[in-house]
């Protein structure tokens, strides 16, 4: 009897090694978003990023080809972002209620907002409210005072394309991980 296999290798959810060796990143309106990588982890160290965003690292898979975990990594302060600035390393899971799937598609939603406000809701039901005009506007200057080239990285400057949407009617549900809420109790136990 023969059996002919193909046989890939496990691609992970938060990438050993960065493509091009320079992470992609998005600031709006001081908000510095990227998608979490394992050169980010070792810089962060694994302590400041939490427990639940680490066991998702560690043991999530992606659901589609291109997903990535994008998180808030810090707020470069600024009047437009008070409150906010003591935020960093949380995973941002919307934007006006949309799914991110990755920081391209959210550099795609940012840019294509109409809204009056943009909502980016994170991991354990925390949002960040602001208004787009005001954020728009202010977002030059936040790079100007930080010594910031760009708001983008080079990368988030091409169009976007779901290259999901075309298997994605299986994957509708893009919530969750392996690793749930409630495998994790409140003394950050991992249930497994």
């Amino acid at each position: 009897m023969n059996v002919l296999t193909t046989l890939k290798p496990r691609v992970h959810l938060v990438p050993y090694h960065i493509e091009g060796g320079q992470p992609s990143y998005l600031i709006v309106a001081g908000l510095v978003f990227t998608p979490l990588s394992e050169s980010l982890i070792e810089d962060e160290c694994e302590e400041s990023m939490g427990l639940k965003l680490m066991a998702k690292a560690r043991y999530s898979l992606p659901k589609f080809e291109g997903e990535q975990m994008v998180i808030l990594s810090q707020v470069l302060a600024n009047d437009v972002n008070i409150g906010y600035e003591d935020m960093s390393n949380q995973q941002v899971l919307k934007l006006n209620e949309i799914k991110i799937k990755n920081i391209r598609h959210l550099a795609h939603i940012v840019d294509s907002c109409n809204d009056k406000y943009l909502i980016f809701e994170l991991e354990d039901n925390f949002l960040v409210v602001m208004e787009r005009q005001a954020a728009s506007a202010e977002t030059p200057q936040i790079l100007k005072d930080y010594g910031i080239a760009c708001e983008r990285s080079p990368d988030l400057s091409e169009p976007y394309v779901n290259s999901s949407e075309i298997v994605n009617e299986v994957n509708e549900n893009l919530d969750g991980s392996p690793v749930l809420n409630s495998e994790i109790d409140f003394d950050g136990l991992l249930w497994a």
